[in-house]
């Protein structure tokens, strides 16, 4: 099977995905879910005229010549409207937040007058309409806050509070169950025996769905037998998402492909033409979809940014691109780029009034977690690519796991 371009795989893993069903939660649990339905506005806001500073709700009119002398008739505070009417030449004590008495239109600051009892002076005129937050200035009820796709964030959750909604249909968790192959690995804090090494893929992949709204199972670690395959590959009906590890390339004791086979997954493709992340599969297993991700842990977790994310937007509904890249400075000169599709770790460097400076690290080796660790974003480098000098501008995907 030829290697399949970044592209292609990618539309592959998508074709046919539809977001998973829907459940209503109340606004404290949709923080970080994604919008099933629109959001309308129950209510008014603000619902009714505001002001905007504490000070006195007047007659414009009045402040027209300075100083103006006024008569205080009342108060009105944030909860505890006026109840009666602004005259000529009278004027109300308002608070930030307070309910626009009737027969005023306009807030003299409170810096801008004097008091001595009823008596107020205003040494500044003001305009109609002056400091006051109109009554649905910010929105009205029956229009629609958020759209479906949305991300629920601290703002749109604040948005959806103040429409009076508090409860929102969001899109289920999808369900990732993570499988870790190799007769080396062991679980982290197990005392290693010679030739072992800790299996670390699993926990950085599940707190990579966490974060991109998945719900992660561990499934833990299969032995390089089809027996030990066989048996951690009984899932239940209600995943989503099968994500093994490691297994997939070609040697002798790389069972992962067969096993799945065995099991009933109808595979669509195996070995992408990318670096690193090569040996990775994509195949449909139940009503499941299989991703088979390289062992090598930055190879894993490229790949995971690279189709894995994109797939949990989709199972969410989510309609903002995961994918989309940016634009930086090259910090320091690339060679000419192979027949796959390179990412490469890089620091970025923010500088004032211009395009970041994306600077690869020395290391690339596909093994070395640190090198991951200590990068923000990938330079993509597109197949055969020549060589780049500094100070030329590159693609690059921000790392934002």
């Amino acid at each position: 099977m030829s290697l399949l371009p970044v592209d292609e795989a990618l539309n592959r893993i998508l074709d046919g995905v539809e977001p998973l069903p829907h459940e209503r939660v109340d606004l404290l649990a949709a923080a970080g879910r994604v919008l099933a339905s629109d959001v309308v506005a129950r209510l008014t806001q603000p619902p009714f005229n505001a002001s905007a500073m504490d000070g006195y709700a007047v007659r414009a009119e009045d402040t027209a010549t300075i100083p103006a002398e006024l008569t205080v008739i009342g108060e009105a505070s944030a909860g505890g409207p006026f109840d009666g009417s602004v005259g000529t030449h009278q004027a109300v004590r308002i608070l930030t937040g307070g309910s626009v008495p009737a027969g005023a239109d306009a807030v003299v600051i409170q810096e801008d007058t004097a008091r001595s009892g009823a008596r107020l002076t205003v040494s500044e005129a003001v305009k109609p309409g002056a400091n006051i937050r109109r009554a649905g200035s910010d929105f009205r009820a029956g229009e629609t806050l958020l759209h479906a796709g949305r991300l629920l964030d601290a703002s749109a959750i604040t948005l959806a509070a103040a429409g009076g909604c508090a409860e929102l249909d969001v899109r289920r968790r999808p369900r990732v169950a993570i499988l870790a192959t190799g007769d080396e690995l062991v679980e982290p804090g197990t005392e290693l025996r010679p030739g072992q090494i800790v299996s670390s893929n699993p926990y950085g992949l599940a707190a990579l769905v966490r974060a991109f709204g998945g719900e992660p199972r561990l499934l833990g670690i299969a032995g390089d037998t089809m027996d030990e395959l066989h048996a951690k590959l009984t899932l239940g009906d209600d995943i989503d998402v099968l994500v093994t590890i490691g297994g997939a390339s070609v040697g002798d004791r790389d069972l992962v492909k067969p096993a799945l086979e065995a099991r009933g997954m109808a595979l669509d493709f195996w070995k992408v033409a990318m670096r690193p992340g090569k040996p990775m599969l994509f195949g449909r297993l139940d009503r499941g979809r299989v991703l088979g991700l390289p062992g090598n842990p930055l190879s894993c977790l490229i790949t995971a940014r690279i189709f894995l994310i994109p797939l949990l937007f989709a199972l969410q509904g989510r309609t903002d691109d995961p994918l989309k890249e940016e634009a930086a400075v090259l910090g320091a000169g690339l060679e000419a780029n192979g027949a796959r599709q390179h990412y490469m770790r890089a620091r970025l460097e923010p500088i004032a009034g211009a395009l970041p400076r994306a600077t690869a690290l020395l290391s690339q080796d596909s093994a070395h977690i640190s090198a991951l660790a200590g990068a923000d974003a990938l330079i993509v480098r597109a197949p055969s690519a020549p060589a780049t000098e500094a100070g030329e501008i590159v693609r690059v995907l921000p790392l934002d796991f």
